[in-house]
């Protein structure tokens, strides 16, 4: 099973586990991570998640994955958190959400001589982020940007 396949499977099973447990679904990963891969189900909840709502989704999808059509996948780590105060936003609803609020946009290589920039969320449309910089509008392409994450002002 290809990692997209297998994020879309997960993502199907996880919506009405997240939604008869009173949260959200954040967003679903497979990747590698130090040598492990690990399969990460992120969730969300107004009022922030907390350890008893991640371990409710943990037991209740653990068993689903041990379906047939998931043994082809390596060895994997089951992790299920919260998607925390600086998370990541990567879908068109997650940036609709924040409009307004603090990000910090990291690229892949330099931009004007910069790795990332920080500044409010002033749009998001196909890809393209719109950052109000110091007083500076700009927009930046989707294949420019490695991640962009909200900035918690604590």
């Amino acid at each position: 099973m290809q990692a997209k396949e297998l994020i879309r499977r997960v993502e199907e099973m996880a919506q009405p586990l997240c939604e008869a447990n009173g949260v959200s679904l954040w967003d679903v990963e497979f990747e590698k991570e130090g040598g492990i891969q690990l399969l990460t189900i992120t969730i969300d909840r107004k009022g922030g998640v907390d350890i008893s709502q991640c371990e409710a989704i943990s037991r209740a999808i653990d068993p689903m994955l041990d379906a047939k059509e998931f043994d082809s996948l390596p060895s994997y780590t089951l992790c299920v958190s919260s998607a925390g105060l600086e998370r990541k936003l990567k879908k068109p609803a997650h940036f609709e959400k924040f409009i307004g609020e603090k990000v910090e946009v990291r690229f892949y290589k330099p931009i004007e001589g910069v790795k990332s920039v920080q500044g409010i969320l002033a749009g998001y449309d196909r890809g393209c982020i719109t950052v109000d910089q110091d007083g500076a509008r700009r927009v930046y392409e989707p294949g420019d940007v490695a991640v962009c994450r909200l900035v918690a002002d604590i």
